[in-house]
């Protein structure tokens, strides 16, 4: 079993915070470092993530979502659909606590671990819910609806177009993402862009696929 190194992972994620010119606080790293620290210790017995090395967490999971930050910069509002074990959600809470985070999961071991992190992180800006997105009901509209290698796109604006406020729009993240599941988006869906991102330390495509209504 990969160690946790703290100062190691400390250097790490200091390094791909300032390559990707965040701006994080001192403070919000080392939350990050926190919560990857929970993430670690509950995936033993949870299960939470097929990733068991706490560095390539830090690769995969964390400067992962911290790669798409950039695009929420105008959202104050976001639901996280499929969040797992919080990601990108509880990253973008950590990283924008000006920003209301929500997340839903239909796993209760999973939102049981995000509740966990929301208590012990003391972050008042995330609301877990445990159920269905389609059966989600909220009094306030997203302005941002995004998944991670969630579901297909179709799936994932069918389930939640409903939580989406006038305006507002998904964005995915993924892999590759193909221009056939694109090609096969639903009306009155349409993306708008497609945008790779780099990730520090991560030789592989990621992209963000920004969906609107038409």
């Amino acid at each position: 079993m990969a160690v946790f190194d703290r100062a190691a992972l400390a250097l790490v994620l200091k390094n791909g915070v300032a390559q990707l010119d965040l701006g994080l606080s001192e403070a919000q790293q080392e939350k990050l470092l926190d919560y990857l620290a929970l993430l670690n210790k509950w995936n033993k017995v949870y299960n939470l993530t097929a990733v068991r090395d706490p560095m390539e967490m830090m690769t995969l999971h964390v400067l992962d979502s911290l790669a798409s930050l950039p695009a929420f910069r105008n959202a104050q509002n976001v639901l996280d659909v499929g969040a797992g074990g919080g990601l990108p959600g509880m990253v973008l809470a950590i990283a924008r606590p000006d920003m209301k985070v929500s997340m839903i999961d239909i796993v209760h071991k999973k939102t049981a671990f995000l509740n966990q992190v929301k208590a012990e992180l003391e972050l008042g800006n995330v609301t877990v819910y445990t159920k269905k997105v389609q059966e989600l009901q909220v009094k306030t509209p997203y302005d941002v609806i995004t998944s991670r290698a969630f579901a297909d796109l179709s799936d994932f604006v069918n389930w939640s177009g409903h939580l989406l406020a006038e305006g507002g729009q998904f964005i995915a993240l993924k892999g590759t993402a193909p221009a056939e599941e694109r090609e096969r988006l639903p009306d009155p869906w349409k993306v708008n862009e497609l945008q790779p991102l780099n990730v520090p330390g991560l030789d592989a495509q990621r992209h963000l696929v920004f969906i609107g209504r038409a």
